[in-house]
């Protein structure tokens, strides 16, 4: 499913120049890598010069034969400059390495992408952040958890990072959106292609609320298995830290926080039930020294002194004074949802039928069916299908 323009939000493409298209067409051209093209930038004085140079010193770049001629015949420079006007007409841009819009953070892992497909303001990626990761097939427990902590730490101006999959990726976006803070989903997609298809509606949240998409592969560019796990590298590198909530022993979870040791990243991981299978990577992570998290205070406490220095000047000042107080409006609750609210949990789900049989001595079905109506509106809690309700953090 592409995702249509939005020119109301995103920036347009700056105007084409030799170097910006010089990064572009090796990123277009066949057989060769982040690795491999940005030690030949370094061998060159300007970008621009590939376009000129003769075969042997194309393939004295140590770039494949193929790739070398693909640049020789022009044919790298005419799929860069029609790769441009695609990338124009969805109002989005591209980033390269050379260019000052291009993170630091990201600059110093092994193997930075080249080019980066940005929609929505590329200043975002430069901004102090946190990945959020874990699991597809989350437990309401993860889910809730998810949420809590990039909502609580979104609204502390730390942005929240992660990858638009489902599961504990989408909670991680919603938890920034309902905080009202951009996020940035890097998606192992082309920017045009949404994926999976049910989080269209999520995609244009994340760009309405000023938040940016990723990715860098080019437009058009549909899943593909092998393009996931190397996003990681990408989920890690732009952040500070990495948060793992719910993860199994073989989870792709995996690669972003071995990602993440590989960078220097400081590795967060939320306990979970030990005999959940959801749990066997965020636990074991904690055996091995990742940093245990309940709350964002956990997080917080941990960060770079210069990384909190710079959140909290941008904080506004009445939430200054209260470090420790939730940002979020906390609603008061009548006796009857008071009640409800008590019996639910937040690790596992309660079917309607189990709730009142738990009350049935203290309320009338009718009060129990309004309280879990307003304890849903209030966000409390939330309900699954089959009439299942789970508590929120």
């Amino acid at each position: 499913m592409m995702l249509p323009p939005q020119d109301a939000v995103l920036p347009a493409t700056p105007q084409l120049d030799e170097d910006r298209l010089a990064w572009l067409a090796l990123a277009l051209s066949p057989g060769l890598g982040p690795k491999r093209i940005l030690d030949a930038m370094r061998e060159l004085d300007a970008p621009g010069l590939i376009f000129s140079l003769p075969l042997t010193s194309l393939e004295g770049l140590r770039f494949p034969a193929q790739a070398a001629q693909f640049i020789f015949d022009g044919k790298a420079r005419q799929a860069a400059e029609e790769e441009w006007a695609r990338v124009g007409s969805q109002g989005a841009t591209v980033v390269t390495f050379s260019c000052p819009e291009y993170p630091e953070r990201l600059k110093e892992i092994y193997d930075p992408p080249p080019v980066l497909w940005v929609r929505g303001p590329a200043r975002l990626l430069s901004r102090p952040a946190i990945a959020v990761v874990g699991t597809r097939h989350p437990t309401p427990y993860g889910s809730g958890m998810a949420e809590m902590l990039a909502r609580d730490l979104a609204v502390r101006r730390l942005l929240i990072v992660s990858g638009m999959a489902r599961g504990i990726d989408s909670c991680a976006h919603r938890g920034a959106l309902a905080a009202r803070m951009p996020t940035v989903a890097v998606w192992g997609t082309g920017i045009d292609v949404i994926y999976p298809k049910e989080n269209k509606k999520l995609a244009e949240e994340i760009l309405d609320t000023g938040g940016a998409i990723v990715s860098e592969v080019p437009m058009g560019t549909f899943p593909a298995p092998q393009n996931f796990p190397r996003r990681n590298r990408i989920l890690s590198g732009l952040s500070v830290a990495v948060l793992v909530v719910e993860a199994a022993e073989n989870s792709g979870t995996r690669v972003t926080a071995r990602c993440a040791e590989e960078q220097n990243r400081d590795l967060y991981a939320v306990p979970g039930n030990v005999t959940s299978k959801g749990s066997w990577t965020p636990n074991t992570l904690i055996k091995q020294g990742a940093k245990l998290v309940a709350t964002w205070e956990d997080v917080w406490e941990d960060l770079p002194s210069l990384v909190r220095l710079e959140l909290e000047a941008e904080a506004p000042s009445e939430s200054k004074s209260e470090a420790t107080a939730s940002l979020l409006p906390d609603p008061v609750l009548r006796p009857q949802e008071a009640m409800v609210l008590e019996v639910l949990r937040s690790d596992q789900s309660l079917q309607l039928d189990e709730i009142l049989d738990l009350l049935e001595t203290q309320l009338t079905s009718s009060e129990v069916f309004t309280a879990l109506f307003e304890l849903e509106i209030t966000g409390r809690i939330r309900s699954l299908p089959g009439k299942n309700y789970v508590r929120t953090m």
